[in-house]
Protein backbone atom coordinates (compact mmCIF):
# COMPACT_ATOMS: atom_id res chain seq x y z
CA UNK A 1 0.00 0.00 0.00
CA UNK A 2 1.09 3.58 -0.64
CA UNK A 3 -1.19 5.13 1.98
CA UNK A 4 0.25 6.88 5.03
CA UNK A 5 0.26 5.03 8.38
CA UNK A 6 -1.02 8.16 10.14
CA UNK A 7 -4.44 9.83 10.28
CA UNK A 8 -6.02 12.60 12.31
CA UNK A 9 -8.46 11.92 15.11
CA UNK A 10 -11.14 13.88 13.24
CA UNK A 11 -10.73 11.65 10.18
CA UNK A 12 -10.77 8.53 12.36
CA UNK A 13 -13.94 9.53 14.22
CA UNK A 14 -15.77 10.24 10.95
CA UNK A 15 -15.61 6.55 9.96
CA UNK A 16 -17.63 3.56 11.01
CA UNK A 17 -16.18 0.05 10.63
CA UNK A 18 -17.79 -0.43 7.22
CA UNK A 19 -16.19 2.76 5.89
CA UNK A 20 -12.84 1.79 7.37
CA UNK A 21 -12.88 -1.58 5.64
CA UNK A 22 -13.98 0.02 2.36
CA UNK A 23 -11.07 2.46 2.59
CA UNK A 24 -8.61 -0.36 3.19
CA UNK A 25 -10.06 -2.36 0.30
CA UNK A 26 -9.72 0.53 -2.17
CA UNK A 27 -6.28 1.55 -0.91
CA UNK A 28 -7.23 4.96 0.50
CA UNK A 29 -6.67 3.87 4.11
CA UNK A 30 -3.85 1.93 5.73
CA UNK A 31 -4.68 -0.60 8.48
CA UNK A 32 -1.71 0.67 10.48
CA UNK A 33 -3.11 4.21 10.37
CA UNK A 34 -6.45 2.99 11.71
CA UNK A 35 -4.82 0.98 14.46
CA UNK A 36 -2.58 3.85 15.57
CA UNK A 37 -5.52 6.25 15.57
CA UNK A 38 -7.50 3.85 17.77
CA UNK A 39 -4.58 3.49 20.17
CA UNK A 40 -4.16 7.27 20.32
CA UNK A 41 -7.85 7.73 21.09
CA UNK A 42 -7.62 5.05 23.75
CA UNK A 43 -4.58 6.70 25.33
CA UNK A 44 -6.42 10.03 25.43
CA UNK A 45 -9.80 8.96 26.79
CA UNK A 46 -9.61 5.61 28.51
CA UNK A 47 -7.91 6.95 31.66
CA UNK A 48 -11.13 8.92 32.13
CA UNK A 49 -13.78 6.34 31.26
CA UNK A 50 -11.95 3.10 32.17
CA UNK A 51 -13.42 0.99 29.39
CA UNK A 52 -10.35 -0.80 27.98
CA UNK A 53 -8.90 -2.68 30.93
CA UNK A 54 -6.36 -4.84 29.10
CA UNK A 55 -4.19 -3.70 26.21
CA UNK A 56 -2.88 -6.12 23.61
CA UNK A 57 -1.08 -3.67 21.32
CA UNK A 58 1.71 -6.14 20.60
CA UNK A 59 -0.81 -8.75 19.48
CA UNK A 60 -2.46 -6.30 17.10
CA UNK A 61 0.82 -5.18 15.55
CA UNK A 62 2.02 -8.78 15.25
CA UNK A 63 -1.20 -9.67 13.47
CA UNK A 64 -0.80 -6.65 11.17
CA UNK A 65 2.81 -7.57 10.39
CA UNK A 66 1.83 -11.17 9.60
CA UNK A 67 -0.90 -10.00 7.22
CA UNK A 68 1.53 -7.61 5.52
CA UNK A 69 4.05 -10.43 5.07
CA UNK A 70 1.39 -12.70 3.62
CA UNK A 71 0.07 -10.00 1.28
CA UNK A 72 -3.38 -10.15 2.89
CA UNK A 73 -3.34 -6.75 4.63
CA UNK A 74 -6.21 -5.45 2.49
CA UNK A 75 -8.23 -8.67 2.40
CA UNK A 76 -11.21 -9.63 4.54
CA UNK A 77 -14.64 -8.10 5.09
CA UNK A 78 -13.30 -6.05 8.01
CA UNK A 79 -9.69 -5.56 6.95
CA UNK A 80 -7.82 -3.12 9.17
CA UNK A 81 -10.72 -2.37 11.55
CA UNK A 82 -9.56 -1.98 15.19
CA UNK A 83 -11.45 -4.27 17.56
CA UNK A 84 -11.93 -4.83 21.30
CA UNK A 85 -13.13 -8.02 23.00
CA UNK A 86 -15.22 -8.22 26.15
CA UNK A 87 -13.40 -9.68 29.15
CA UNK A 88 -16.00 -12.40 29.68
CA UNK A 89 -15.81 -16.00 28.48
CA UNK A 90 -14.16 -14.92 25.22
CA UNK A 91 -10.60 -15.96 24.52
CA UNK A 92 -7.72 -14.50 22.53
CA UNK A 93 -4.77 -16.87 22.29
CA UNK A 94 -1.85 -15.74 24.42
CA UNK A 95 -3.91 -13.40 26.63
CA UNK A 96 -5.75 -13.65 29.94
CA UNK A 97 -9.53 -13.46 30.40
CA UNK A 98 -10.64 -12.64 33.97
CA UNK A 99 -14.44 -12.45 33.64
CA UNK A 100 -14.15 -9.27 35.69
CA UNK A 101 -13.25 -11.25 38.82
CA UNK A 102 -10.24 -11.27 41.12
CA UNK A 103 -10.78 -15.02 41.34
CA UNK A 104 -9.60 -15.36 37.74
CA UNK A 105 -7.06 -12.55 37.67
CA UNK A 106 -4.06 -14.89 37.60
CA UNK A 107 -5.40 -17.52 35.21
CA UNK A 108 -2.98 -18.71 32.52
CA UNK A 109 -3.21 -17.16 29.05
CA UNK A 110 -5.57 -18.83 26.60
CA UNK A 111 -3.99 -21.36 24.27
CA UNK A 112 -6.54 -20.90 21.48
CA UNK A 113 -9.00 -18.35 20.16
CA UNK A 114 -12.74 -18.53 20.71
CA UNK A 115 -14.54 -19.33 17.48
CA UNK A 116 -16.03 -15.85 17.21
CA UNK A 117 -12.59 -14.30 17.76
CA UNK A 118 -11.10 -16.45 15.03
CA UNK A 119 -13.83 -15.24 12.68
CA UNK A 120 -13.08 -11.61 13.54
CA UNK A 121 -9.36 -12.16 12.95
CA UNK A 122 -9.95 -14.03 9.70
CA UNK A 123 -12.04 -11.06 8.53
CA UNK A 124 -9.02 -8.80 9.06
CA UNK A 125 -9.90 -7.11 12.36
CA UNK A 126 -7.04 -5.96 14.59
CA UNK A 127 -7.75 -6.85 18.23
CA UNK A 128 -5.80 -4.56 20.58
CA UNK A 129 -7.48 -5.03 23.95
CA UNK A 130 -10.32 -6.16 26.18
CA UNK A 131 -13.15 -4.17 27.70
CA UNK A 132 -14.40 -4.20 31.27
CA UNK A 133 -17.13 -6.49 32.56
CA UNK A 134 -18.56 -6.74 36.07
CA UNK A 135 -17.79 -9.96 37.90
CA UNK A 136 -19.02 -12.90 35.76
CA UNK A 137 -21.30 -10.46 33.91
CA UNK A 138 -23.79 -10.64 36.77
CA UNK A 139 -25.18 -7.08 36.86
CA UNK A 140 -26.34 -4.16 34.73
CA UNK A 141 -23.47 -1.84 35.55
CA UNK A 142 -19.76 -2.28 34.86
CA UNK A 143 -18.07 -1.88 38.22
CA UNK A 144 -15.82 -4.39 39.94
CA UNK A 145 -13.03 -4.81 42.46
CA UNK A 146 -10.98 -6.28 39.61
CA UNK A 147 -11.27 -3.37 37.18
CA UNK A 148 -12.88 -0.44 39.00
CA UNK A 149 -15.69 1.68 37.60
CA UNK A 150 -16.41 2.17 33.91
CA UNK A 151 -17.90 5.63 33.37
CA UNK A 152 -20.58 6.74 30.95
CA UNK A 153 -19.05 9.03 28.28
CA UNK A 154 -22.19 11.19 28.35
CA UNK A 155 -21.84 11.89 32.08
CA UNK A 156 -18.91 10.50 34.02
CA UNK A 157 -20.90 10.20 37.25
CA UNK A 158 -23.26 7.67 35.69
CA UNK A 159 -23.13 3.99 34.81
CA UNK A 160 -22.19 2.83 31.32
CA UNK A 161 -24.51 -0.15 31.82
CA UNK A 162 -23.60 -3.77 32.06
CA UNK A 163 -22.39 -6.21 31.61
CA UNK A 164 -20.99 -4.95 28.28
CA UNK A 165 -20.48 -1.46 29.69
CA UNK A 166 -16.82 -1.37 28.74
CA UNK A 167 -17.70 -2.17 25.13
CA UNK A 168 -20.48 0.43 24.96
CA UNK A 169 -18.35 3.14 26.57
CA UNK A 170 -15.47 2.41 24.18
CA UNK A 171 -17.78 2.76 21.19
CA UNK A 172 -19.61 5.83 22.49
CA UNK A 173 -16.31 7.60 23.20
CA UNK A 174 -14.97 6.84 19.72
CA UNK A 175 -12.12 4.51 20.70
CA UNK A 176 -13.54 1.97 18.25
CA UNK A 177 -16.61 2.12 15.99
CA UNK A 178 -17.72 -1.38 17.04
CA UNK A 179 -16.85 -3.67 19.95
CA UNK A 180 -17.57 -7.26 20.89
CA UNK A 181 -20.26 -7.72 23.55
CA UNK A 182 -22.39 -10.45 25.12
CA UNK A 183 -25.96 -10.53 26.41
CA UNK A 184 -27.35 -12.94 29.00
CA UNK A 185 -30.13 -10.76 30.43
CA UNK A 186 -29.81 -7.47 28.58
CA UNK A 187 -26.04 -7.02 28.66
CA UNK A 188 -25.81 -5.74 25.07
CA UNK A 189 -29.05 -3.76 25.02
CA UNK A 190 -28.82 -2.05 28.42
CA UNK A 191 -25.34 -0.51 27.95
CA UNK A 192 -26.25 0.36 24.37
CA UNK A 193 -29.26 2.26 25.70
CA UNK A 194 -27.29 4.00 28.46
CA UNK A 195 -24.44 4.99 26.12
CA UNK A 196 -26.52 5.95 23.08
CA UNK A 197 -25.24 3.31 20.65
CA UNK A 198 -26.89 0.50 18.68
CA UNK A 199 -27.04 -2.98 20.18
CA UNK A 200 -28.43 -6.18 18.67
CA UNK A 201 -28.90 -9.39 20.67
CA UNK A 202 -29.17 -12.15 18.05
CA UNK A 203 -31.41 -15.20 18.11
CA UNK A 204 -30.27 -17.93 20.47
CA UNK A 205 -27.47 -19.95 18.82
CA UNK A 206 -27.01 -17.46 15.96
CA UNK A 207 -23.40 -16.74 16.94
CA UNK A 208 -20.81 -19.27 18.17
CA UNK A 209 -20.01 -19.62 21.88
CA UNK A 210 -17.29 -22.31 21.66
CA UNK A 211 -15.16 -24.17 21.56
CA UNK A 212 -14.80 -24.05 25.38
CA UNK A 213 -18.60 -24.21 25.80
CA UNK A 214 -21.21 -24.28 23.06
CA UNK A 215 -24.06 -22.89 25.14
CA UNK A 216 -24.21 -20.19 27.81
CA UNK A 217 -27.02 -20.20 30.37
CA UNK A 218 -29.13 -22.67 28.33
CA UNK A 219 -28.75 -20.35 25.35
CA UNK A 220 -29.87 -17.23 27.21
CA UNK A 221 -26.39 -15.77 26.78
CA UNK A 222 -25.19 -14.98 23.28
CA UNK A 223 -22.57 -12.74 21.74
CA UNK A 224 -22.46 -10.02 19.14
CA UNK A 225 -21.41 -6.34 19.21
CA UNK A 226 -22.39 -2.78 20.06
CA UNK A 227 -21.83 -0.24 17.30
CA UNK A 228 -22.38 3.34 16.25
CA UNK A 229 -24.08 2.41 12.98
CA UNK A 230 -26.67 -0.20 12.09
CA UNK A 231 -24.71 -1.35 9.04
CA UNK A 232 -21.69 -2.21 11.20
CA UNK A 233 -23.80 -4.48 13.39
CA UNK A 234 -25.19 -6.18 10.28
CA UNK A 235 -21.73 -6.64 8.76
CA UNK A 236 -20.29 -8.07 11.98
CA UNK A 237 -23.17 -10.53 12.24
CA UNK A 238 -22.55 -11.61 8.63
CA UNK A 239 -18.94 -12.31 9.57
CA UNK A 240 -19.56 -14.07 12.88
CA UNK A 241 -22.74 -16.14 12.55
CA UNK A 242 -23.01 -19.75 11.51
CA UNK A 243 -22.46 -23.24 12.84
CA UNK A 244 -19.16 -24.03 14.55
CA UNK A 245 -17.49 -27.39 14.48
CA UNK A 246 -18.55 -29.67 17.34
CA UNK A 247 -21.57 -27.63 18.42
CA UNK A 248 -24.95 -29.37 18.58
CA UNK A 249 -26.69 -26.02 18.11
CA UNK A 250 -27.18 -24.10 14.88
CA UNK A 251 -29.75 -22.16 12.89
CA UNK A 252 -30.70 -22.21 9.24
CA UNK A 253 -28.81 -19.78 7.04
CA UNK A 254 -30.59 -16.43 6.60
CA UNK A 255 -32.14 -15.79 3.18
CA UNK A 256 -29.70 -12.95 2.44
CA UNK A 257 -26.78 -11.17 4.13
CA UNK A 258 -27.78 -8.98 7.05
CA UNK A 259 -25.98 -5.99 5.52
CA UNK A 260 -28.40 -6.30 2.60
CA UNK A 261 -31.37 -6.54 4.94
CA UNK A 262 -30.66 -3.19 6.57
CA UNK A 263 -30.83 -1.53 3.14
CA UNK A 264 -34.30 -2.93 2.44
CA UNK A 265 -37.34 -0.81 3.34
CA UNK A 266 -39.68 -2.92 5.46
CA UNK A 267 -43.30 -3.35 4.47
CA UNK A 268 -45.92 -1.95 6.82
CA UNK A 269 -45.25 -3.77 10.08
CA UNK A 270 -47.66 -4.81 12.81
CA UNK A 271 -45.98 -3.66 16.01
CA UNK A 272 -47.24 -4.40 19.52
CA UNK A 273 -46.28 -1.92 22.25
CA UNK A 274 -45.44 -3.14 25.74
CA UNK A 275 -45.22 -0.40 28.39
CA UNK A 276 -45.58 -2.52 31.53
CA UNK A 277 -42.31 -3.44 33.26
CA UNK A 278 -42.37 -7.16 34.10
CA UNK A 279 -40.92 -6.49 37.57
CA UNK A 280 -43.78 -4.12 38.38
CA UNK A 281 -41.48 -1.11 38.54
CA UNK A 282 -43.26 2.11 37.43
CA UNK A 283 -42.09 3.42 34.07
CA UNK A 284 -40.10 6.63 34.34
CA UNK A 285 -42.09 9.53 32.80
CA UNK A 286 -39.21 10.56 30.54
CA UNK A 287 -38.89 7.04 29.16
CA UNK A 288 -42.66 6.95 28.67
CA UNK A 289 -42.39 10.16 26.64
CA UNK A 290 -39.75 8.65 24.36
CA UNK A 291 -41.86 5.52 23.95
CA UNK A 292 -44.89 7.62 22.94
CA UNK A 293 -42.79 9.66 20.52
CA UNK A 294 -41.37 6.45 18.99
CA UNK A 295 -44.91 5.18 18.43
CA UNK A 296 -45.66 8.40 16.53
CA UNK A 297 -42.52 8.02 14.41
CA UNK A 298 -43.43 4.45 13.53
CA UNK A 299 -46.91 5.46 12.46
CA UNK A 300 -45.46 8.24 10.31
CA UNK A 301 -43.40 5.53 8.58
CA UNK A 302 -46.57 3.61 7.79
CA UNK A 303 -46.44 0.94 10.48
CA UNK A 304 -49.43 -0.25 12.49
CA UNK A 305 -48.89 0.14 16.23
CA UNK A 306 -51.19 -1.20 18.97
CA UNK A 307 -50.88 -1.88 22.71
CA UNK A 308 -49.83 -5.41 23.61
CA UNK A 309 -50.02 -7.49 26.79
CA UNK A 310 -47.40 -10.21 27.13
CA UNK A 311 -48.62 -13.77 27.85
CA UNK A 312 -45.69 -14.60 30.16
CA UNK A 313 -45.77 -15.09 33.94
CA UNK A 314 -42.99 -12.82 35.33
CA UNK A 315 -42.38 -14.99 38.37
CA UNK A 316 -41.81 -18.04 36.19
CA UNK A 317 -39.57 -16.03 33.87
CA UNK A 318 -37.24 -14.60 36.52
CA UNK A 319 -37.12 -17.82 38.52
CA UNK A 320 -35.97 -19.77 35.47
CA UNK A 321 -33.39 -17.14 34.52
CA UNK A 322 -32.11 -16.74 38.08
CA UNK A 323 -31.73 -20.47 38.64
CA UNK A 324 -29.87 -20.91 35.37
CA UNK A 325 -27.46 -18.01 35.80
CA UNK A 326 -26.83 -18.90 39.44
CA UNK A 327 -25.97 -22.53 38.72
CA UNK A 328 -23.73 -21.42 35.83
CA UNK A 329 -21.86 -19.20 38.30
CA UNK A 330 -21.53 -22.13 40.68
CA UNK A 331 -20.01 -24.28 37.95
CA UNK A 332 -17.54 -21.54 36.99
CA UNK A 333 -16.38 -21.12 40.59
CA UNK A 334 -16.04 -24.87 41.07
CA UNK A 335 -13.98 -25.07 37.89
CA UNK A 336 -11.66 -22.41 39.25
CA UNK A 337 -11.33 -24.21 42.59
CA UNK A 338 -10.43 -27.40 40.74
CA UNK A 339 -7.76 -25.54 38.76
CA UNK A 340 -6.35 -24.03 41.97
CA UNK A 341 -6.48 -27.34 43.80
CA UNK A 342 -8.06 -25.68 46.84
CA UNK A 343 -11.28 -23.99 47.95
CA UNK A 344 -12.00 -20.47 46.80
CA UNK A 345 -10.09 -17.89 48.86
CA UNK A 346 -12.10 -16.00 51.45
CA UNK A 347 -13.67 -12.78 50.13
CA UNK A 348 -12.56 -13.58 46.56
CA UNK A 349 -15.97 -12.65 45.17
CA UNK A 350 -18.06 -9.49 45.34
CA UNK A 351 -20.71 -9.56 48.13
CA UNK A 352 -23.66 -9.96 45.75
CA UNK A 353 -21.85 -12.62 43.70
CA UNK A 354 -21.12 -14.52 46.91
CA UNK A 355 -24.79 -14.42 47.88
CA UNK A 356 -25.89 -15.67 44.45
CA UNK A 357 -23.32 -18.46 44.74
CA UNK A 358 -24.67 -19.51 48.15
CA UNK A 359 -28.22 -19.60 46.79
CA UNK A 360 -27.11 -21.65 43.80
CA UNK A 361 -25.70 -24.37 46.05
CA UNK A 362 -29.28 -24.98 47.22
CA UNK A 363 -30.66 -25.52 43.71
CA UNK A 364 -31.77 -29.11 43.10
CA UNK A 365 -31.42 -31.03 39.87
CA UNK A 366 -35.20 -30.98 39.57
CA UNK A 367 -35.26 -27.18 39.90
CA UNK A 368 -32.65 -26.80 37.17
CA UNK A 369 -34.55 -29.21 34.91
CA UNK A 370 -37.75 -27.25 35.43
CA UNK A 371 -35.92 -24.02 34.63
CA UNK A 372 -34.79 -25.45 31.30
CA UNK A 373 -38.34 -26.61 30.60
CA UNK A 374 -39.65 -23.13 31.42
CA UNK A 375 -37.19 -21.66 28.90
CA UNK A 376 -38.81 -23.79 26.22
CA UNK A 377 -42.38 -23.08 27.34
CA UNK A 378 -41.81 -19.31 27.42
CA UNK A 379 -40.12 -19.49 24.03
CA UNK A 380 -43.19 -21.17 22.59
CA UNK A 381 -45.53 -18.62 24.19
CA UNK A 382 -43.62 -15.82 22.53
CA UNK A 383 -43.37 -17.53 19.15
CA UNK A 384 -47.15 -17.99 19.08
CA UNK A 385 -47.54 -14.30 19.89
CA UNK A 386 -45.68 -13.45 16.69
CA UNK A 387 -48.39 -15.15 14.64
CA UNK A 388 -50.38 -11.93 14.99
CA UNK A 389 -47.65 -9.27 15.08
CA UNK A 390 -44.30 -8.68 13.40
CA UNK A 391 -42.39 -6.88 16.14
CA UNK A 392 -42.66 -5.83 19.78
CA UNK A 393 -41.69 -2.32 20.91
CA UNK A 394 -40.85 -1.52 24.52
CA UNK A 395 -38.34 0.56 26.44
CA UNK A 396 -34.98 -1.10 27.07
CA UNK A 397 -35.17 -0.20 30.77
CA UNK A 398 -37.95 1.07 32.97
CA UNK A 399 -35.77 3.60 34.77
CA UNK A 400 -33.21 6.14 33.59
CA UNK A 401 -29.46 5.49 33.65
CA UNK A 402 -28.42 5.10 37.29
CA UNK A 403 -25.49 6.85 38.94
CA UNK A 404 -22.37 4.79 39.56
CA UNK A 405 -22.61 2.61 42.64
CA UNK A 406 -26.36 2.05 42.63
CA UNK A 407 -26.46 -1.48 41.15
CA UNK A 408 -22.93 -2.60 41.96
CA UNK A 409 -22.16 -6.16 43.03
CA UNK A 410 -20.12 -4.58 45.83
CA UNK A 411 -23.32 -3.44 47.59
CA UNK A 412 -25.38 -5.42 50.08
CA UNK A 413 -27.60 -8.01 48.45
CA UNK A 414 -30.74 -6.31 49.72
CA UNK A 415 -29.74 -2.93 48.30
CA UNK A 416 -28.74 -4.54 45.02
CA UNK A 417 -32.09 -6.29 44.59
CA UNK A 418 -33.93 -3.08 45.45
CA UNK A 419 -32.28 -1.17 42.60
CA UNK A 420 -31.59 -3.80 39.92
CA UNK A 421 -35.28 -4.17 39.06
CA UNK A 422 -35.30 -0.78 37.34
CA UNK A 423 -33.02 -2.09 34.61
CA UNK A 424 -34.16 -5.69 33.98
CA UNK A 425 -37.93 -5.39 33.59
CA UNK A 426 -37.97 -5.60 29.79
CA UNK A 427 -34.76 -7.26 28.55
CA UNK A 428 -34.62 -10.67 30.27
CA UNK A 429 -37.61 -12.06 28.35
CA UNK A 430 -35.78 -12.22 25.01
CA UNK A 431 -32.90 -14.09 26.65
CA UNK A 432 -35.18 -16.76 28.09
CA UNK A 433 -37.39 -17.02 24.99
CA UNK A 434 -34.43 -16.87 22.58
CA UNK A 435 -35.87 -14.20 20.28
CA UNK A 436 -33.63 -11.50 18.76
CA UNK A 437 -33.96 -7.99 20.19
CA UNK A 438 -32.24 -4.67 19.59
CA UNK A 439 -31.70 -1.39 21.43
CA UNK A 440 -32.04 1.71 19.25
CA UNK A 441 -30.96 5.13 20.61
CA UNK A 442 -34.12 7.18 20.07
CA UNK A 443 -34.19 9.64 22.96
CA UNK A 444 -32.28 11.85 25.38
CA UNK A 445 -33.29 12.56 28.97
CA UNK A 446 -33.58 16.09 30.30
CA UNK A 447 -30.25 15.51 32.04
CA UNK A 448 -28.63 14.72 28.69
CA UNK A 449 -28.36 10.93 28.99
CA UNK A 450 -29.41 8.61 26.15
CA UNK A 451 -32.64 6.58 26.23
CA UNK A 452 -32.99 3.41 24.18
CA UNK A 453 -36.06 1.75 22.72
CA UNK A 454 -36.15 -2.02 22.27
CA UNK A 455 -37.63 -3.98 19.37
CA UNK A 456 -38.02 -7.76 19.51
CA UNK A 457 -38.87 -10.21 16.73
CA UNK A 458 -39.65 -13.88 16.22
CA UNK A 459 -36.82 -16.42 16.09
CA UNK A 460 -34.39 -15.89 13.20
CA UNK A 461 -35.94 -12.54 12.23
CA UNK A 462 -32.84 -10.39 12.75
CA UNK A 463 -33.24 -9.36 9.12
CA UNK A 464 -36.56 -7.69 9.90
CA UNK A 465 -35.04 -5.90 12.88
CA UNK A 466 -32.18 -4.64 10.72
CA UNK A 467 -34.66 -3.38 8.14
CA UNK A 468 -36.51 -1.30 10.73
CA UNK A 469 -33.29 -0.16 12.39
CA UNK A 470 -31.96 1.04 9.04
CA UNK A 471 -35.19 2.88 8.38
CA UNK A 472 -35.15 4.57 11.79
CA UNK A 473 -31.47 5.46 11.46
CA UNK A 474 -32.17 7.16 8.15
CA UNK A 475 -35.32 8.97 9.28
CA UNK A 476 -34.24 9.81 12.83
CA UNK A 477 -30.41 9.73 12.91
CA UNK A 478 -28.74 9.61 16.31
CA UNK A 479 -25.57 11.15 17.70
CA UNK A 480 -23.22 8.54 19.21
CA UNK A 481 -20.21 10.66 20.11
CA UNK A 482 -20.75 12.79 23.23
CA UNK A 483 -18.49 15.77 23.79
CA UNK A 484 -16.23 14.41 26.52
CA UNK A 485 -14.87 17.06 28.86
Amino acid sequence: MTTTPFMSQADYLALDATAMAEGVHNGSLAPEALLRAALERCDQLDPTINAVVMRHDDHAFAQLKARQAAGTEGKGALAGVPMLLKDLNTYLAGTVTTNGSRLLGDTPPATANSTVVKRYLDAGMLVFGKTASPEFGMTTTTESSQWGRTRNPWNLDYSAGGSSGGAAAAVASGIVPVAHATDGGGSIRIPAAYCGVFGMKPTRYRTPQGPNSFEGWFGASCGHVVSRSVRDSALLLDVSHGHERGSPYWLAEPPRPFREEMLRTPAALRIGVVSADMTGTPLDPEIAEVLERTVGQLRELGHQVQPLTLPVDPQRLYAAHGTTSGVALLAAVRDREAALGRPMPAHALEPVTQRVLEQATQASAERLYRARRDFEAIGLQMELLFDDIDLILSPVTGQLTPPLGRVSLQNSYEDYIKHIVGSIGFTVLANVSGQPAMSVPLGISRDGLPIGMMFSAAHCQEGLLFQLAGQLEQQHPWTCLPALQ
